[in-house]
């Protein structure tokens, strides 16, 4: 019995702890420093705090001058000063960036507009713009895991946002969603 017990609570720790891991945050800012070597990236945060970032395996960056995936060819575009969306993990107190989105200027594509419409499910989003028109997005795993509760789950249609995207043979990809206050 003692050992079915302990077997169970290890199991329900390795559990939490892979749960934890998976939870993806985004954090918006500008890139302070950047260390190839160390596989490590610095962001000044919009609100002012800083986070170290150390890069996943998979790490992918978006918006630069080519899009990379893995940690060893990530620095495409990637340079300090550079304004930046991080999808991250934390585990043990280590920020993990997985993507990494260059926002603005040759950066990533921007709409801006209305929310009309979220699948969760589908991994859509769709919004309106100021003249009208509408467009719909599909949202990248990272972007759907991470737009805000308010966004993600509907309940604030009439929220204004900035769907920063990728375009691929008609095909926009949303990287990063952020509600205009």
């Amino acid at each position: 019995m003692k050992k079915l017990l302990m077997f169970a609570a290890l199991a329900f720790g390795c559990t939490v702890g892979l749960m934890a891991q998976d939870v993806v945050s985004a954090v918006e800012g500008t890139v302070k420093r950047l260390d190839a070597a160390s596989k490590v990236v610095v962001v000044k945060a919009t609100d002012g705090t800083e986070h170290t970032f150390h890069f996943a395996d998979d790490l992918a960056v978006h918006g630069g001058h080519a899009t990379a995936t893995g940690a060893g060819d990530a620095m495409h575009g990637l340079k300090t000063g550079a304004h930046v969306a991080v999808h991250y993990t934390v585990d043990g107190g280590q920020e993990t960036a997985h993507e990494i989105d260059r926002l603005g200027g040759d950066g990533l594509k921007v709409a801006r507009g209305t929310v009309s419409n979220v699948d969760r499910d589908g991994k859509k989003i769709s919004i309106k713009s100021a003249d009208g028109t509408e467009q719909t997005f599909d949202l990248a795993d990272n972007a759907a895991k991470d737009t805000g509760e308010d966004i993600g789950k509907g309940t604030d249609k009439t929220a204004r946002v900035s769907v920063y995207y990728t375009e691929d043979a008609g095909r926009k990809t949303a990287h990063f969603v952020k509600k205009v206050i």
